[in-house]
């Protein structure tokens, strides 16, 4: 594990703990089993986007709250080198924080999806947040509560009502793409 994949064990058990909740319960909340939130917390597995946004959700935090809040930086400006990528170790999917701050209604996140790679969020992660999805290089195709967008560089699309969202690159190219999103 890397130092930032380190700070993210370390915060999910903090966070866990500021509540006062044991394993179990953080379990039970987060649909995420006991074993591989101890697991996660020891550092002994990185977690994958999915088992992230339901532990994130089960905090009453988005992604991207729980990422930010692992790196520990409220300043204004969030310098390009001072940028954490975190990669889903099962899927390459890679995210990277380019704004979040806890004080501020918006958050960009730069995005990397793998040739072939396929993430699929559950619509819990969709609850408390309105967001925009731009292509900036590759192929991104999307599906949203059983509606499906093929999209390319420049095109943009605003979600829905929260839904179950799959993103993948059925492509032979990495797909880079930018997600802006508010708190609702």
């Amino acid at each position: 594990m890397d130092d930032s994949e380190r700070r993210l064990a370390q915060h999910i058990r903090r966070e866990r703990e500021a509540r006062g909740w044991s394993l179990s319960e953080l379990a039970a909340r987060s649909d995420v089993s006991k074993a591989a939130i101890s697991k996660i917390e020891r550092g002994e597995v990185s977690p994958t986007a999915g088992v992230l946004v339901r532990l994130a959700e089960a905090f009453g935090l988005t992604l991207a709250g729980l990422l930010v809040r692992a790196e520990g930086d409220e300043a204004r400006l969030q310098r390009s080198g001072d940028q954490c990528w975190w990669t889903d170790p099962e899927t390459g999917y890679r995210r990277r924080q380019a704004f979040a701050r806890s004080w501020h209604p918006v958050e960009i996140v730069d995005v990397e999806l793998p040739p072939g790679g396929r993430v699929v969020l559950p619509a819990s992660s969709y609850s408390r947040i309105r967001q925009v999805v731009r292509v900036t290089q590759g192929r991104l195709r999307l599906s949203e509560g059983g509606e499906l967008f093929d999209l390319g560089p420049g095109d943009c699309l605003g979600f829905g009502a929260p839904g179950e969202v799959t993103f993948s690159n059925e492509s032979d190219a990495p797909c880079f793409y930018l997600v802006a999103l508010t708190r609702s």
